[in-house]
């Protein structure tokens, strides 16, 4: 395509994602701003077609970093009106038995009640929602609807974004509708892409931020959301759980919370360091549902929404350096959450924070941008979020070391001692882990029924999730032989089930050969391609803005 030429504006900050951290961010900045009487200039791009479109999440909510930001926050309407009144966590023997946790045997970071803080069940993209109009009321400009592109990288510096073309065709080529993206260019970019940003995610290997940490290390989260019978819910109930349907080698665990309205959300956070490429994490969550602990509030319930996230889930042992000239990664963007607690806003909303006071401390002191902040990791190394970090640094890898309930009692044990044992790593990437579909046993999924369990495409409706069937795919394959030539008789080729929409199949062409099908339409944005490739062959870029899911209360 010819070069176009483009229109350029100017902010001294640029805040790539609309979700807690990057608004977060928004919100502070201006309130030091207006402290200071200084006039800044704050703008948020978002790719979903509205803020909240594209966030997916549990959630219980530690309503801490929000208390910094607005300590008068239930004055201010937040959507925070479902306290946490009484959490169980179980662990599934079979398809039919459980055990029950005694609170003893329960690590304290899973405690969700208890203390002087008060946890809530929320809806993640109803917070950003409200977010949102705080951070306009404060005089940020937040731009739905566009999706960043591509890094503005000048002498090895970051000077903004580029925010993709809109109305390009399938074949790559103008349309009557084209749009040329616009420059977006500041004194300081911060990314807060959520897991695996496309950006975030070539920043990481421009400026060598992972350099001696542990690979990072993601899950998938899975969700839906029921109306129930009043007569079955329980405002503020949490329950947790692991063990069935997922095998010795496979780590994950499930939730289920009573929300507001007769609602409640359930949901599988599946690792994504699974040995079997027969495994699908989709079809796992639907078969989950049918335990007699989930079934009986489930049953005679009604599904109103489904969505798919990955997790980045890594922790300390893998957090990137989050500085490098012009800007800073936070968030999931980076790998803030923390898993220990099974919880991230709270952490992703302090790094936002702590973002916006480095940021706005250079530019009150008249910096012109392009430094790296390295004031930055001195002050978030000093907070309450990365001790949190510090102190369940091996709960990840010790699940994955010994296992569900070996790394369990790791775990347990570590937090009462207060972190005291050896830190202990995992140096495998998830991408590396998978075995020959010939060495594994080939899982035979129950058909659902339609009423507990549904097929993909159902699910997908649910997500609201449309792309304009006109433009490029934005599911990248380095080497187009590659799925069909090597991943199908390796692994019969996996991505046909670690996908939760249906984007991938192998389908015979007209001469009965298999073929390699994108779906792109179906894709939800959850990033597990581009995580879960044995090749590490799919790279995942950011659709024309707009594009892909719509969750409502998610």
């Amino acid at each position: 395509m010819e070069q176009v030429e483009r229109e350029s504006m100017d902010f001294d900050v640029v805040i790539v994602g609309a979700g807690p951290s990057g608004l977060s961010a928004a919100c502070r900045l201006m309130q030091q701003a207006n402290e200071a009487e200084q006039e800044l200039t704050v703008c948020v791009v978002e790719k979903g077609s509205e803020v909240g479109a594209h966030i997916l999440s549990g959630a219980v909510f530690e309503p801490r970093a929000l208390q910094e930001l607005f300590p008068d926050w239930e004055a201010r309407g937040a959507p925070l009106t479902t306290p946490v009144i009484r959490d169980e966590l179980f662990l599934f023997k079979n398809g039919e038995k459980a055990q029950k946790l005694p609170n003893a045997l329960v690590p304290k970071s899973m405690h969700n009640t208890g203390g002087d803080l008060t946890r809530y069940v929320i809806s993640a993209g109803n917070l950003c929602r409200w977010l949102a109009e705080q951070a306009e009321g404060l005089g940020v400009e937040i731009f739905p609807g566009f999706a960043a592109q591509e890094t503005i990288i000048e002498d090895s510096v970051v000077k903004g974004i580029l925010i993709g073309d809109m109305g390009i065709g399938a074949d790559g080529q103008p349309k009557d509708s084209h749009m040329p993206g616009m420059e977006l260019r500041a004194k300081y970019t911060l990314f807060a892409e959520g897991c695996r940003g496309h950006l975030g995610k070539r920043l990481i290997e421009r400026f060598g931020l992972d350099a001696g940490k542990d690979p990072q290390h993601y899950g998938i989260g899975l969700k839906e959301l029921w109306d129930i019978p009043a007569d079955k819910h329980e405002p503020g109930l949490v329950l947790h759980g692991s063990g069935w349907p997922l095998d010795k080698h496979t780590h994950g665990g499930w939730f289920l919370y009573h929300a507001e309205k007769a609602q409640v959300v359930v949901g599988l956070i599946m690792d994504l360091s699974y040995q079997n490429p027969w495994l699908s994490p989709f079809d796992e969550f639907q078969r989950m549902k049918h335990h007699p602990v989930l079934k009986q509030y489930l049953e005679n319930g009604k599904r109103v929404s489904y969505g798919a996230r990955a997790i980045t889930k890594g922790g300390l042992n893998c957090l990137p350096k989050m500085t490098f000239p012009g800007g800073l990664l936070i968030g999931c963007d980076a790998g803030t959450l923390n898993f220990a607690k099974i919880k991230g806003l709270h952490t992703a909303m302090k790094s936002g924070l702590v973002a916006a006071e480095a940021v706005f401390e250079a530019i009150a002191q008249g910096d012109e941008g392009g430094k790296e902040l390295t004031a930055f990791t001195a002050q978030w190394e000093q907070s309450w979020a990365y001790a949190e970090l510090k102190e369940s640094a091996s709960f990840g890898p010790a699940i994955h070391k010994y296992g569900t309930v070996g790394g369990g009692a790791y775990n347990f044990l570590d937090q009462m001692l207060g972190g005291k044992l050896p830190n202990i790593h995992d140096t495998t990437p998830d991408h590396a882990t998978l075995k020959p579909a010939s060495e594994c046993e080939k899982i035979d999924y129950p058909k659902p029924d339609g009423k507990l369990s549904f097929d993909k495409l159902s699910s997908v409706f649910l997500s609201n999730t449309n792309h304009e069937e006109d433009q490029p795919c934005h599911l990248k394959l380095e080497d187009p032989e590659l799925p069909i030539r090597d991943n199908l008789p390796r692994y019969a080729e996996p991505a046909q089930r670690y996908c939760p929409a249906g984007v991938y199949e192998v389908v015979e062409d007209d001469d009965g050969k298999p073929r390699f099908q994108i779906n792109f339409q179906n894709c939800v944005h959850c990033k597990t391609c581009d995580i879960k490739d044995p090749a590490q062959n799919i790279t995942w870029v950011a659709p024309e803005g707009g594009g892909g899911p719509n969750y409502p209360n998610m």
